[in-house]
């Protein structure tokens, strides 16, 4: 019995692990993808090494919090945990079905928390630290790309220059007994260095998926003593992985050619400010969303942008709504950035740019799924059931 139920666990933390990896990777790989800087394969490959380097590293601190900070290790007995693992796969399955990207690290806590309220072993002083960072984090990930949107991402965008020239990006100089790698004939060097910078961020994007949410496919058994720290890594980034070679394929797509009307730079951006603040957050051993961050970086940065043409004090105080640019995310050269204050010849009202009423319903079911899965976990811990 308990051999068919730690394999039921483990056939639950693949499916989690395999649907992290199919939407982390579209996250962090859309961008290089989409532009044609790298194929899918690659891409898959760099989220599969990247994912397992975060778990191994920073991933731990999540691991230790989850699986035994917040309520003691004894709580995790192997039916407990295989229900704490089917709450983060429901999680997935509400984020699927609603379109918004739901925290599996949210309701990974919530469906903890649910257990050591039922049984009265829940850490409050723990859990009021996660919760606080649950509030803290978007916050900055909102104005540190909001002040970027407003007073830096022009200049940027003009000195960048993320624009891809046609040609192949390295060529071999096959004159001489050894083949050497050259820039292409239509290549700068900054292209060349820009294009590198849009790998180098998938990657820690990659690094900080891992380091944030091996924790979810694993703590429980981790935390129970059904598998080894190490073990358990080893299985949530190979599932990872999975994920990422098989259902990411999608992902890459819409995420790269559909979904976002981001430019590179923008895609960079928030992947930058996103990913560092869920890589510090994991090395403090704070279980936190990286769709979260990255959706407040994505409305910082927009409503950022919008605000240009007007003061700090308008912009908050609600009244007439700014105008920005109709490329207003998109490329602007140096000569053409305008002052702050001014507006571009070609206006479109900030709506365009950051929509209240999609934001609002965003945070509505960031708030809702860790709460039912704190709620149905209390109702199945304290009747007994398991």
């Amino acid at each position: 019995m308990v051999e068919a139920l730690l394999f039921v666990g483990l056939l639950v933390a693949v499916f989690v692990g395999f649907n992290i990896g199919g939407s982390s990777t579209g996250v962090a790989f859309g961008p290089a993808v989409g532009s044609d800087v790298l194929g899918k394969l690659a891409a898959a490959a760099l989220m599969t090494g990247f994912a397992l380097l975060g778990g191994w590293t920073l991933g731990r601190e999540v691991v230790a919090k989850m699986g035994g900070e917040i309520v003691p290790q004894n709580e995790f007995t192997l039916a407990a945990s295989v229900a704490v693992l089917f709450f983060v796969g429901l999680a997935l399955l509400v984020s699927n079905t609603f379109g918004v990207p739901a925290s599996t690290s949210m309701t990974a806590v919530g469906a903890i928390a649910g257990l050591g309220l039922a049984h009265g072993s829940l850490d409050a002083g723990v859990m009021l630290e996660i919760i606080s960072w649950w509030i803290v984090a978007p916050v900055i990930a909102f104005w540190v790309c909001a002040v970027i949107g407003r007073y830096v991402y022009p200049y940027l965008d003009a000195w960048l220059k993320l624009d891809r020239s046609p040609g192949a990006l390295v060529a071999l100089d096959r004159n001489g007994g050894v083949p050497r790698p050259r820039l292409g004939p239509n290549t700068t060097y900054r292209e060349f260095g820009s294009t590198v910078l849009v790998v180098v961020v998938a990657c820690y994007m990659a690094f900080s998926a891992g380091a944030s949410n091996v924790a979810n496919a694993v703590a429980p058994l981790v935390g129970n003593g059904a598998l080894e720290m190490n073990t358990g890594i080893l299985i949530a980034g190979g599932a990872i992985g999975l994920g990422a070679f098989t259902i990411a394929r999608r992902t890459l797509d819409t995420v790269g050619n559909d979904l976002t009307q981001l430019p590179i730079l923008a895609a960079l951006i928030v992947e930058t400010v996103s990913a560092s603040l869920i890589s510090f957050l994991s090395a403090i051993g704070i279980p936190a969303s990286l769709a979260v961050s990255a959706t407040m970086c994505i409305v910082g940065l927009g409503w950022g942008r919008a605000t240009r043409t007007v003061t700090i004090g308008e912009a908050l105080s609600g009244g007439e709504a700014p105008k920005v640019s109709v490329n207003a995310l998109a490329a602007e050269r140096e000569d053409e950035v305008p002052k702050m204050g001014e507006e571009a010849p070609d206006e479109l009202s900030a709506q365009d740019l950051f929509d209240p009423g999609t934001t609002g319903r965003v945070i509505f079911f960031w708030m809702l799924t860790p709460s039912l899965s704190a709620i149905a976990s209390y109702a199945l811990f304290s009747a007994d059931i398991i």
